[in-house]
């Protein structure tokens, strides 16, 4: 396929890139920053006219996109004023769909959020692991932004029946190099609560985009992308029964087993996580 990826300069942007090239499609990035050259359009998504005009063609760059992939935003809560966080991502959004729909684009898979679980968790979840079966719980704008773009996929996948946008609630991305630092968090199990102690490496999140592009069904479904392990050494029932005393556990926690649970996502999209940071630190 020719692939458009918005954000391509970002964290994960980046590895989504390079994998979707080496899996042989043609892939085209999308950013305020990067390299000038074939393969990139240095856009500012926020002008619908833009994105019109970039995913109908720029130059000799392409004559036609067959999928977006959307991952471009203020990545996260406390980078920018609130109002700059949600000006921006919702309106980013909101082009980039509307502007694929509107010229034909049905296969769009993009970036939500872990925050919508109720991140950083001051409210208990209501049950461990978590997953996608209770509702929304957004905490910060950058969160109920996110809330929101899902909210305008499923109406948009209503009148765009042949649509199907995918949600990918991606944990917090690292890449190898960010692991040295995880055996610090055993000293203080309260360090990383704020996500159940989890992450995604950006290879596996690359995988989670690759799956959701070839297999994704007509219609907008959301799936929580994590790791299969935690960012912690110590166990999983320990961590709970200091932090979340009381939280009720569904299932077995297992020892170190991500508390994210991606069952739907391995059900639905076969995504299947590889990458561990144990297999980085000695």
């Amino acid at each position: 396929m020719r692939i458009a990826v918005t954000g391509s300069s970002g964290k994960l942007g980046s590895v989504v890139v390079r994998e979707l090239a080496a899996a042989g499609h043609e892939v085209i990035g999308f950013d305020q920053h990067g390299t000038r050259g074939p393969g990139f359009v240095q856009i500012d998504l926020t002008d619908h006219g833009q994105v019109v005009d970039a995913l109908t063609g720029v130059g000799d760059q392409h004559d036609g996109i067959d999928a977006l992939v959307h991952l471009a935003a203020i990545p996260a809560p406390g980078i920018r004023p609130d109002v700059a966080t949600f000006h921006n991502n919702i309106t980013t959004t909101f082009n980039v769909f509307w502007a694929a729909l509107r010229l034909g684009i049905t296969k769009i898979v993009y970036a939500s959020s872990e925050t919508v679980q109720g991140l950083p968790f001051d409210v208990p979840p209501p049950y461990i692991p978590v997953d996608e079966g209770y509702p929304a719980r957004p905490e910060s704008v950058y969160s109920l932004v996110k809330h929101l773009e899902e909210q305008m996929a499923i109406e948009l996948t209503r009148w765009y029946p042949a649509a199907s946008i995918t949600a990918l609630r991606f944990s917090n991305v690292m890449w190898p190099e960010d692991y040295a630092e995880f055996p610090s968090f055993d000293a203080d199990a309260r360090l990383r609560k704020w996500n159940l102690w989890s992450y995604i490496d950006a290879r596996d999140g690359s995988q989670a985009v690759e799956r959701a592009l070839e297999v994704a069904a007509p219609g907008f479904d959301h799936f929580l992308i994590a790791a299969a392990d935690t960012v912690m050494s110590r166990a999983n029932d320990e961590l709970v029964a200091e932090v979340f005393p009381g939280v009720e556990i569904r299932g077995d926690l297992g020892v170190n087993d991500s508390l994210f649970s991606t069952a739907k996502a391995q059900r639905v999209l076969g995504y299947r996580p590889q990458h561990s940071w144990r297999d980085h630190v000695g």
